[in-house]
Parts: C-alpha cells; sequence; structure tokens
C-alpha cells in the first residue's frame, strides 16, 4: 500500500501560528496539514554526500506530503578541539547548498556565526540560522534580519524560553518579522540536556513558528575527549512529545552512516531510519488534526 494511502493526508490548512512559513521559497506541502521538515547532515562534508541525503529526504517527504527544508552548515565554527573538522571551505559548501536548492526546487537553510557572513550565505540560501550559542548576540541578529532572509533563531540552552522573546524583538525592530524560533534543549548540569516542552507554547506566544530539534536536544556535551555525545535512540521518543506537544516543525540531522560523519555523528539520525520515525510522527499529527477537527 502506498504511503499516500495509509497517511489519507488531511486538507486542513495548517497555519503554523503564523503565515511566515508561506514565504519562504519553494516550499511544498502547506496545505496537508502536516508539520514542517528541517533536514539535513550537520556540515557539508562533499557534494555527493549532499545531494544523496536531500534526494533521499526530498521522496520521503513528498511520499508524506511534509513541508521540507534542507539544513546544512557551511562551516563549523564552534567545535571542542582545533583539529575537528570544520568545513570544506566556505564559498565551496555554499556553492553545493545553492545547488541543491536549484536542483530539487526545495528552500536551503544554513547557519551564520557573525555579522560579516550574512549577506554572503544569503546569496546561496533561503534562512538564515543563528545558532544557540549566539542567540543574544545583537549584532549578528541585526545583521540576519536585514539581510530581509527568514531568520531561524534556535534557543541558547542557557535561556529561558521568556528570554528568546528579547531575540524575537531584535530581528524584529531590524525589520524582519519573517522569525522561526527552535527549541534545542537546556543543560542539565554540565554534560546533558533536557527538553522543556512547556518552552513551546510559551515561545508560539511570540507570534512565531516554533520548531523542535530532536537531534541536538540530545547531545552530551562537555565530554572529557573533547567529543560531544549524543542518545540518538531517544530521537523518536523526542519527536514523537514535540508533535503531539503541538510544535511546528521537526528540525534534525541525519547521514547516511552517523559513525563516519564528520560532526555530530554521536547524536545524528541513520538516513535509513527517517522514513520510519516520520511515519510515526506524521500519523500523531493526523491523529491530533482529527481530533481539533471532531472538536
Amino acid at each position: 500500500m502506498e504511503i499516500k494511502q495509509k497517511l489519507q493526508a488531511f486538507t486542513l490548512t495548517y497555519n503554523y501560528n503564523s503565515k511566515m512559513i508561506k514565504k519562504i521559497n519553494k516550499i511544498k506541502h502547506l496545505d496537508k496539514g502536516n508539520f514542517f521538515l528541517i533536514a539535513g547532515p550537520c556540515v557539508i562534508e562533499g557534494e555527493e554526500m549532499a545531494i544523496e541525503i536531500a534526494e533521499n529526504i526530498l521522496n520521503i517527504t513528498n511520499n508524506l506530503e511534509i513541508p521540507f527544508i534542507f539544513k546544512g552548515s557551511y562551516r563549523k565554527a564552534n567545535r571542542s578541539r582545533l583539529d575537528s573538522f570544520t568545513g570544506i571551505g566556505d564559498l565551496k559548501a555554499l556553492e553545493i547548498l545553492k545547488k541543491i536548492g536549484d536542483r530539487f526546487n526545495i528552500p536551503i537553510l544554513t547557519d551564520i556565526h557573525s555579522a560579516k557572513e550574512a549577506n554572503i550565505a544569503a546569496q546561496y540560501v533561503d534562512i538564515l540560522q543563528i545558532p544557540a550559542f549566539l542567540c543574544r548576540q545583537s549584532e549578528l541578529l541585526i545583521a540576519a534580519a536585514k539581510t530581509g532572509k527568514v531568520v531561524n533563531i534556535k534557543k541558547g540552552q542557557f535561556l529561558s524560553p521568556e528570554s528568546m522573546n528579547h531575540a524575537v524583538n531584535k530581528v524584529k525592530e531590524s525589520g524582519n518579522n519573517n522569525i522561526m524560533l527552535t527549541e534545542r534543549g537546556s543543560m542539565f548540569g554540565y554534560q546533558d540536556l533536557v527538553v522543556d516542552y512547556r518552552s513551546i507554547p510559551k515561545m508560539q506566544s511570540y507570534g512565531t513558528p516554533v520548531v523542535l530539534d530532536a537531534t541536538h536536544s540530545l547531545q552530551q556535551p562537555n565530554q572529557n575527549n573533547g567529543v560531544t555525545g549524543g542518545n540518538p535512540e531517544m530521537i523518536e521518543t523526542i519527536a514523537k512529545a514535540g508533535i503531539a506537544v503541538g510544535v511546528d516543525g521537526i528540525f534534525l540531522e541525519t547521514h547516511p552512516d552517523p559513525n563516519k560523519a564528520k560532526s555530530d555523528g554521536e547524536n545524528m539520525l541513520k538516513l535509513s531510519k527517517l522514513e520510519d520515525l516520520l511515519l510515526k510522527i506524521s500519523a500523531i499529527k493526523k491523529a491530533l488534526n482529527t481530533t481539533q477537527k471532531k472538536y
């Protein structure tokens, strides 16, 4: 039986807490009542790998009628050790991201780390992401806002959801209302994170779509060997709970072989497991839509 037949997708229009998502270039399936997905590798390791991942995710999300945004970092600036992989070269990686967007006609997200990167990256992608550890950097938020691109701000592991309203206002007051917020867990001691699901409706109250990062929220940072650990077997649990709570989108990183990934392999979802996960959480979303329609 076809996946579409299994799901019997709804025609309910899901407004994602705002009309902002509809402004993203090339995003599809917005009328199907599903969550949207931001997914891809942690960092661009090479063109062939990136295209393989994008094509696989696109085929799955088209079958499940899930709006899809491809993500990939063109450079990793926040590394534990000097010998950690940071990228294949900024412009080379950005060109690969643009090629994927053009080839598959899908929106692209990447993260930036300094104000001077904003206008450069904006020439290649549709969404600029502010990393969690930089979410209070006013100069960075203003620069991202002034590109006119959609800005996805990740909530700092050290911040309350209420504090993220200040980050939202910095972008809005710089002339850009196209904002998403991403919950990616809060520090729980020195070497673990926990997701406080109360943050999702709280941040939605600021008039922005809220995304749940189902992979980075399972990181185990500050390991003695300088390599961040993870708990990927709990990705499904985190994602299911997020959909049940009412999150607008799911963020996750995936790789054909996480053990060989050059960054964040310890908390990635293996690409071959993605379809099963998305089927399960789509079913939860469908059940919620049914209940909302009934009552």
